[in-house]
C-alpha cells in the first residue's frame, strides 16, 4: 500500500496485489473527498507505476465498475480497456491495462509510507 500524507495525516492511498500472481493489479485508489482534485490520485498512480517498473513489471492492471467515473480518470492516465467481467445483477466490471516504460528511481515526496 502507498499512502499520501499531508502534515503527517493520511489523505489518500493506493493498494495493489498481483493478478495471476505476476501482473500488478491496483485494487483500491482512494483520496479523501476534501483532498480530491489536487492531483493526489494521479501522484499515487504515477508513483506506483514507477515502482512496478523498477520491480521489473512491463504492465499494470486495474478495474472499475462501468457506472463509475473512475474509468475516465484511468483512461486519461493512459490506461486502455482490456476486457469486461459480467456478473448477474451487477454493473459490468471494466478491466484496464497500461504498458510501463522503464522509470528513473524517483518517488513522490508526498508519499511517505509503503
Amino acid at each position: 500500500m502507498l499512502v499520501a500524507e499531508d502534515s503527517g495525516k493520511p489523505i489518500g492511498w493506493l493498494r495493489w496485489g498481483l493478478f495471476w500472481d505476476e501482473i500488478p493489479f491496483m485494487n483500491m485508489l482512494t483520496v479523501l473527498s476534501s483532498n480530491r482534485g489536487q492531483g493526489i490520485g494521479r501522484a499515487l498512480v504515477t508513483d506506483w507505476e514507477k515502482r512496478m517498473s523498477r520491480a521489473g513489471h512491463s504492465q499494470v492492471l486495474t478495474s472499475t465498475l462501468a457506472d463509475e467515473s473512475a474509468q475516465n480518470f484511468y483512461r486519461a492516465m493512459g490506461y486502455s480497456d482490456a476486457g469486461v467481467l459480467l456478473l448477474p445483477g451487477e454493473s459490468s466490471e471494466i478491466f484496464l491495462r497500461r504498458d510501463l516504460e522503464p522509470a528513473p528511481d524517483l518517488t513522490d515526496p508526498h508519499i511517505t509510507r509503503e
